[in-house]
């Protein structure tokens, strides 16, 4: 999916809060240094995570805060720590508890403190509340669920801090249908925003039920070409790819690959681009394949 117009204000208006973010009083240079980056980047040829990648570099270098997100990142994986017994029985206790720990896995998806979004742990809260009671939007969780029976290997994308843990127990469950399926969980490889990395994976536990790698890039989302060449080889053999939020949406919508796309529609012009409402779940196999 290439970027669109209206993505180019949150662009920036995240260079600015991130700023703020980090304390940096005198914005001149870098917003010097983020137009004078954006007037060179072929819009046709890029992504919004490509190019929300490269400005978090230039803010880490211009701020000197190379992990901005660090401690917002650790909070909120404690604090889903902290509530993952009650969420696993909560999911225990459903009538389907494959397609339950699917929706928790996406409503974590509304973690996301990429100051665009502006959302607050109330938000956060008032969010898990509302979507328990709903309905996937698009489900395609029984076609993934047969494809994992048969599957020799999985890819499971990440996405954002404190969903981690959300994502932890899905996995889980997927080792519980296919004891015999490996499964990769990839983190950024650098950080960006407040996305996951490996530290944050092994923070949670994850390799208890995966392989936990690196994309070896600091892109918001997967971008293939900009990844390490042993990620692509997991990618590559993967049976089935689980690609979570709408950065990694972004990234492989156009990609010919068993790709079951997780996420929550937060964005009008990604909401738009799959067909679907505003603030819905979705479990949604890739249409190309």
């Amino acid at each position: 999916m290439r970027i669109q117009d209206k993505c180019i204000p949150c662009i920036v208006n995240q260079a600015i809060k991130v700023a703020d973010l980090v304390g940096l009083k005198e914005k001149d240079h870098l917003l010097r240094s983020v137009f004078s980056y954006l007037s060179t980047v072929d819009f046709k040829g890029s992504s919004t995570p490509e190019l929300t990648g490269e400005i978090f570099s230039l803010l880490k270098k211009e701020t000197g805060s190379m992990d901005p997100y660090k401690e917002t990142r650790t909070y909120y994986n404690n604090l889903f720590l902290e509530k993952l017994p009650e969420l696993e029985q909560e999911i225990d206790e459903a009538k389907n508890p494959f397609l339950e720990s699917i929706k928790y896995a996406i409503i974590g998806n509304i973690i996301d403190f990429n100051p665009i979004h502006g959302l607050k742990l109330s938000d956060i809260e008032a969010c898990f509340a509302r979507f328990k009671e709903e309905d996937l939007e698009l489900d395609d969780s029984q076609l993934l669920r047969q494809e994992l029976s048969k599957a020799d290997s999985l890819l499971y994308l990440g996405d954002n801090c404190g969903e981690i843990c959300l994502d932890k127990i899905l996995i889980k469950k997927m080792k519980e249908l296919n004891p015999k399926c490996q499964i990769f969980f990839a983190t950024r490889g650098e950080a960006v925003v407040n996305d996951s990395v490996e530290e944050d994976a092994y923070m949670v536990g994850m390799d208890a039920y995966a392989a936990i790698i690196s994309n070896g890039d600091a892109s918001l989302g997967t971008v293939l070409s900009r990844t390490s060449k042993e990620f692509q080889e997991v990618y590559q053999k993967a049976d089935i790819v689980i690609a979570k939020g709408q950065a990694n949406y972004e990234c492989l919508s156009d990609e010919k690959k068993n790709i079951f796309f997780l996420l929550m529609t937060k964005c009008g012009v990604i909401a738009d681009h799959i067909g679907a409402p505003v603030m819905k779940m979705l479990c949604m196999k890739n249409p190309l394949i």
